[in-house]
C-alpha cells in the first residue's frame, strides 16, 4: 500500500517546518504497517488557485494529483494560522474539489475507496477546528475517514515553542499518531478491491 502526505506549510524547502516533521512521524508509523510513504511540500511547487484538475500555465497540481490518486491513503499536514488551516491547505482542498466531477465508469469519484487523515501543529488552540474543516473537505470529495483520523500538537497559549523543537515527542501525540496510522491502514485494506457501490 502507498500513502502520500501533502505538507501545507507556508514556506518552501529548505525552511524548517513542524508540519513536515509531524508528517514524517505519521509516515514512519505507516511504514510499521508496510505502507510506503512520500511527502510533497506544496510550497515547493507551483500549485495554481482554482477548482479544476489542471489550471494550465505550468500548473504543478496535475503531477501531485497523480500521486494522490496512486496512493491508498492521503494525509494533509497543516499548521494552524489564525485558528484555521493554512492558506496552502485551503488551496489543496480547493484543487481536490475537482474530484467531485472526475468519475469512474460507474459515476463514482476516483477518491472513493481512498482513506484520508490530518496532522495539525501550531501554537495555542485550534486543532479541533482545523481538523473539522479539513475532514469536511475530505468528505465532500469522496475520501473515507477512519476513527481517530487526526493527530495534532499545540503549545501553550502565548508561547513560541515549535513542535519540531521539542526534545522528545509527547506520549499523547505519539500514541495518537500510532492510532491514526493503524486505523487508516486497517480501513484502506478493507476498501482495497471492495469499492463502494455506484449510486
Amino acid at each position: 500500500m502507498r500513502a502520500v502526505a501533502l505538507v501545507c506549510f507556508l514556506a518552501a524547502s529548505p525552511a524548517r517546518s513542524s508540519s513536515h516533521h509531524i508528517a514524517e512521524q505519521v509516515l514512519a508509523q505507516f511504514a510499521r504497517h508496510d505502507v510506503q510513504g512520500e511527502i510533497v511540500r506544496i510550497a515547493d511547487h507551483d500549485v495554481r488557485p482554482g477548482t479544476r484538475v489542471d489550471m494550465g500555465d505550468s500548473d504543478s497540481w496535475p503531477a501531485i494529483r497523480e500521486k494522490v490518486l496512486a496512493a491508498d491513503i492521503l494525509v494533509i499536514a497543516t499548521p494552524i494560522w489564525l485558528g484555521r488551516p493554512s492558506s496552502v491547505c485551503q488551496r489543496v482542498l480547493e484543487r481536490l474539489n475537482a474530484e467531485s466531477s472526475e468519475t469512474d465508469g460507474q459515476g463514482r469519484p476516483h477518491t472513493y475507496g481512498k482513506v484520508a487523515a490530518v496532522a495539525v501543529d501550531g501554537n495555542e488552540d485550534g486543532a479541533h477546528k482545523v481538523n473539522a474543516n479539513v475532514f469536511q473537505g475530505f468528505n465532500d470529495v469522496g475520501f473515507s475517514l477512519a476513527p481517530g483520523a487526526v493527530t495534532y500538537w499545540v503549545s501553550e497559549a502565548l508561547q513560541g515553542t515549535d513542535y519540531q523543537d521539542l526534545d522528545e515527542t509527547p506520549e499523547a501525540v505519539a500514541s495518537t499518531t500510532e492510532t491514526l496510522a493503524s486505523n487508516a491502514v486497517h480501513l484502506a485494506r478493507r476498501l482495497t478491491g471492495r469499492p463502494y457501490p455506484a449510486a
